[in-house]
C-alpha cells in the first residue's frame, strides 16, 4: 500500500478547508472584531437632529431654572414689602442690642 497519495490527499482537502475558513474571515471581517483593535467610528449627526438636541437641552435647563426657552422667567419676581423690611430690620437692631447688653454686663 502506497501511502503518498492517500497524504498527498489529506494535504488537499486540509487546503481547499482553509481556503473556505480564510474566505469566511475575509467576509466577516468587519462584522466581528474585537473592540481593542479597531477603533469606533462616531456617527455624524443631520444639522436637524443636532439642532433638536439643542433645543431639548435648553428647555430643560429652562425649566430647572424656572425660566422659558427664550430666557423670559415663568414667574414674577416676588419683593419684600416696606413693612416685612422694617420688621426685619427692627428685630436684627434687637438681637444686636442684645448682645451688646450681654458683653457689657
Amino acid at each position: 500500500m502506497n501511502i503518498i497519495p492517500l497524504l498527498k490527499a489529506e494535504r488537499d482537502k486540509v487546503a481547499r478547508q482553509l481556503n473556505g475558513l480564510n474566505a469566511a474571515l475575509a467576509a466577516f471581517a468587519g462584522e466581528y472584531t474585537d473592540g481593542a483593535s479597531v477603533s469606533r467610528r462616531r456617527r455624524k449627526l443631520r444639522a436637524k437632529g443636532l439642532a433638536n438636541i439643542r433645543a431639548a437641552q435648553k428647555a430643560r435647563w429652562a425649566k430647572q431654572r424656572g425660566t422659558s426657552a427664550d430666557g423670559v422667567k415663568n414667574t414674577p419676581q416676588r419683593r419684600i414689602s416696606a413693612a416685612g423690611r422694617a420688621r426685619i430690620a427692627a428685630a436684627a437692631r434687637a438681637r444686636w442690642a442684645k448682645v451688646k447688653r450681654q458683653k457689657a454686663a
